[in-house]
């Protein structure tokens, strides 16, 4: 049996009822091999894949809180802190009822290597809880944010962990964390980023995810003797990171024509209309259904993602395993070309079998995604230095780090013998840099 085996073997007994993490080890293990067979003797005498799948610390903790009606409830809230090698812990926090230790694990683990991937001084971590924002009033939301916060304090720091944003916690949740982190410890510190402007957060913030997606995507479609501009793009989700991935694909001259929430999408063949889009979302706070009001001439879909939609470029930037291998199928039959991750683990392990069995140009979310948690690292730099830099030297950053991302994961994967393959070139580019670290430190 391999080492990779073996690692995965006791994982999964140790931790059989963990499905969601239990899938993502199996398939970053899985494109390790060529790293692991290259350097199998020294792997094995540091333990280093036993230690790299373990998170270092899980902190698991009640979270009491009072509604308006004066009835009280208790919710479970996590922090993950999964790998401090290369820096402080750094990942977001989710506010969703889906929310379990697995699925926090999972996203902790490609938290790890996606932040190696920036090419910045941070480590991997994940949290949240199984707390729906949705349909309760800001007063609601303020004391389970405050609730929550008054025990993770204890576990976090500008030096030690830095949560952000994530589904469900946005830039209301984490200005009421903040205000309680800071009333707790008389800190006024860079301990939370997604922060509002005028208390410490960075300008290109919330646009950093979707920009970034863009920017690595423009990359790849360059590379590939290609552009963007005249290419019908498919997007899901209807969030920060899909309404940001419309805005700068529009203006490179590319054509969205879908949008979704979780009850269904829109297909407006015209292409979408990005400012009715953030009038339902970000200020009504509505239905992407809404859209129809003021387009009738777009198509609502019913419980439905848009796969089926034809397009050049397909970006799932909703939620994990929203694409399966049929639909995968689908995309690649309508003449889909090129596929780049947005959300957290989107395609399920059949749909990338099938992205990379068609050969389309598919980049992975560890990657693709990477632009937040990068803009995250430069609002902790602007933290320390007590300086607040412009829109555009922020986002300048931002497309050199994704920039650099795409050419490290593409040199990696050819390298490796894999050319082509950024699923394997990602995770051997990001888990380089974390294992050189774990040796150095010793057994930790």
């Amino acid at each position: 049996m391999s080492y990779v085996s073996e690692v995965y073997a006791e994982l999964e007994r140790k931790h059989a009822n963990e499905a969601e993490f239990l899938e993502a080890v199996k398939r970053i293990l899985e494109s390790l091999q060529p790293i692991v067979d290259a350097n199998e003797e020294l792997y094995r005498r540091n333990a280093l894949l036993e230690r790299f799948v373990e998170p270092e610390r899980i902190i698991t903790f009640r979270v009491p809180w009072t509604d308006d009606k004066g009835v009280n409830h208790i919710n479970l809230g996590y922090r993950v802190q999964f790998n401090s090698a290369i820096g402080p812990y750094k990942g977001g926090l989710r506010f969703h009822p889906s929310v379990t230790q697995s699925i926090l694990k999972f996203l902790g683990m490609e938290q790890i290597l996606k932040n190696s991937l920036t090419g910045l001084p941070i480590g991997g971590g994940k949290g949240g809880a199984d707390f729906d924002p949705h349909g309760k009033s800001d007063a609601e939301v303020m004391r389970f944010c405050q609730s929550f916060m008054t025990e993770l304090y204890k576990y976090i720091g500008k030096d030690v962990d830095v949560p952000a944003g994530d589904i469900g916690v946005g830039g209301r949740e984490v200005a009421y964390m903040y205000g309680q982190y800071k009333r707790i410890t008389n800190l006024y510190e860079g301990v939370l980023t997604g922060k509002g402007l005028s208390f410490g957060g960075s300008l290109a913030r919330p646009e950093a995810t979707g920009y970034g997606l863009i920017y690595i995507v423009d990359e790849m479609v360059r590379t590939a003797g290609r552009e963007l501009a005249g290419k019908t793009v498919v997007i899901s989700g209807s969030g920060n990171v899909a309404q940001y991935a419309t805005e700068k694909a529009q203006q490179l001259g590319a054509k969205v024509v879908t949008l979704s929430d979780s009850d269904g999408y829109i297909y407006d063949p015209d292409g979408i209309r990005l400012d009715i889009v953030k009038e339902i979302k970000q200020v009504r706070r509505g239905r992407i259904r809404e859209y129809l009001e003021a387009v009738p001439t777009a198509k609502y879909v019913e419980g439905e993602r848009p796969w089926g939609i034809r397009c050049d470029i397909a970006l799932p930037c909703a939620t994990q395993n929203e694409i399966n291998g049929t639909q995968a199928g689908q995309l690649i039959k309508n003449g889909c070309w090129c596929v780049a991750e947005g959300a957290n683990m989107p395609s399920d392990a059949a749909a990338v079998d099938a992205f990379l069995a068609a050969k389309i140009l598919y980049m992975p979310g560890k990657a693709a995604n990477a632009g937040g948690v990068a803009v995250s690292a430069l609002e902790m730099s602007q933290n320390s230095e007590r300086l607040s830099w412009s829109f555009e030297e922020v986002d300048g950053k931002l497309r050199e780090i994704m920039v650099n991302i795409y050419r490290n994961v593409s040199e990696t994967a050819a390298r490796y013998g894999y050319e082509g393959n950024f699923v394997v070139g990602a995770n051997i580019a990001g888990f380089e840099k974390v294992s050189n670290a774990m040796i150095a430190q010793g057994l930790v």
